[in-house]
């Protein structure tokens, strides 16, 4: 096939891919607040989130970050965004649960975390609301599945809820708009690496 032949078939091919995409594009008439979940066993999913906020606020939206779990205030996306004027940052965890072997306190962490949650879901200026590490208040049974899907179904129209964890429940699949799975090929970790500054933290 010549060189002449190959260009005319592949300009054929994306003058047809470009009229499909062009359709889906003219289709999409809903503008909404959107629930997205970035759940599986893979490493990225907060760092999927933090990208969102970054674009969030260069919009300049309003957003606020609720970490679930994590303990520490030393990590590099916190001294990034902690002097961003248009978002609050909130630590509620108390760290991972076989640090902690607390049980009573890890659920008070939660339960107080999602306080806050539940004033950010009925809070019309929260543009963008993420929720990191949050499916594991509800695989330990410290929230209440059913409390959680109302509060995120009644929540502002054009309010975007992001959610970060392994194991996201089903229920909560059922009512995202978009769910992405981040699965796990290969780990530094599992060959002896130790967590590394601006990669892990």
């Amino acid at each position: 096939m010549s060189e002449h032949d190959k260009n005319t078939r592949h300009l054929a091919r994306m003058q047809r891919k470009k009229a499909v995409v062009d359709t889906k594009i003219e289709s999409a008439k809903i503008s909404k607040g959107l629930l997205l979940i970035h759940t599986g066993i893979g490493k990225g999913k907060s760092t999927a989130a933090f990208g969102l906020l970054a674009r969030a606020l260069g919009h300049g939206m309003q957003a606020v970050v609720v970490q679930f779990i994590k303990g520490r205030s030393d990590t590099g996306e916190e001294a990034f965004f902690k002097n961003a004027a248009n978002l609050q940052w909130h630590v509620m965890g108390d760290g991972f649960t076989w640090e902690t072997q607390n049980a009573e306190n890890d659920l008070a962490s939660a339960r107080k975390a999602w306080d806050l949650v539940q004033a950010c879901l009925q809070d019309e200026t929260v543009n963008l609301l993420i929720l990191d590490e949050f499916t594991y208040a509800l695989k330990y049974g410290w929230l209440s599945i059913d409390e959680v899907v109302a509060a995120l179904k009644n929540r502002p129209p054009m309010q975007h809820v992001v959610i970060t964890g392994r194991a996201a429940p089903q229920a909560l699949i059922d009512v995202a708009d978009t769910v992405s799975e981040v699965n796990l090929l290969k780990h530094a970790f599992q060959a002896g690496v130790q967590a590394m500054p601006g990669v892990e933290w």
